[in-house]
């Protein structure tokens, strides 16, 4: 399903009047880090969140790797906590700006850019991630190569903006992404929910961070995205004891 467009379809000519308007001609400043408010997971990552003016790889584990529909949701709860247009670069569609919206990122900031083949997506982004306006990039990629990654990393460091690859895997291709320049690579895969009086409750995800320059890999059970993009630790985990600990408690009984 198409998303949906407003009258008046944003063009290149309005993204360049959009990034002007917030700051594309000033100095790329240090970009620092968006914190995900998980402290496990911040703790992993170097600075204390993710990097900012840097290329990241998202993919999502599991049969509907194809659709990778966390994981869209994924990129999208992260640029909803950035201020700034989005630049989205699709493969097909059958993006939903509705489930953008549930995760915290308003259609309105998302200039669409309707491409078909990974050949088109690539120069697409490096373009987009020129304009230092812009709250983040986004390409989805059913492959990306060492050497085009390393374009996108360096165009992200130059304007300071962010970049998200985010994978759909096609049938019979490898589970994981090849090895790229990206900062970091994600795997994203749906996990069980509790549910109270026959409601099921807030969706949740594996997380898996499974490469980060600087720092240390690992896996993590979070609430998936809410309104304002932010992600959550189940309370039952939240409150569960340390596994370290309930195994010597086992040992004393």
């Amino acid at each position: 399903m198409p998303p949906p467009r407003s009258p008046d379809v944003p063009t290149l000519d309005a993204l360049r009047r959009l990034t002007d308007r917030t700051g594309a001609g000033s100095e790329p400043a240090d970009s620092g880090a968006l914190p995900f408010g998980v402290t496990g997971l911040d703790a992993a990552l170097p600075g204390g969140g993710l990097a900012l003016g840097a290329l990241h790889q998202i993919h999502e584990g599991g049969p509907r790797g194809r659709y990778a529909a966390s994981a869209v949701l994924f990129a999208g709860g992260i640029l909803a906590r950035l201020d700034g247009p989005v630049l989205w670069c699709l493969h097909s569609r059958d993006l939903f700006a509705p489930a953008l919206a549930r995760v915290g990122l308003h259609p309105d900031r998302v200039v669409y850019c309707e491409t078909w083949r990974d050949a088109e997506v690539l120069p697409a982004m490096e373009e987009g991630l020129r304009h230092r306006g812009l709250a983040g990039v986004v390409g989805e990629l059913t492959r990306m190569t060492l050497t085009p990654s390393r374009r996108l990393q360096l165009a992200a460091e130059g304007s300071g903006v962010t970049a998200l690859v985010v994978h759909r895997l096609c049938a019979g291709e490898a589970v994981e992404p090849e090895p790229s320049a990206a900062r970091t690579r994600w795997r994203v895969a749906p996990a069980p929910s509790e549910g109270t009086n026959r409601r099921m409750g807030r969706p949740r995800w594996r997380l898996d961070l499974q490469r980060c320059r600087g720092g240390a890999p690992g896996a993590w059970i979070v609430e998936a995205c809410d309104a304002q993009g932010r992600l959550a630790v189940p309370a039952v985990l939240a409150d569960r004891p340390a596994a370290p600990e309930r195994v010597q408690h086992r040992a004393a009984g």
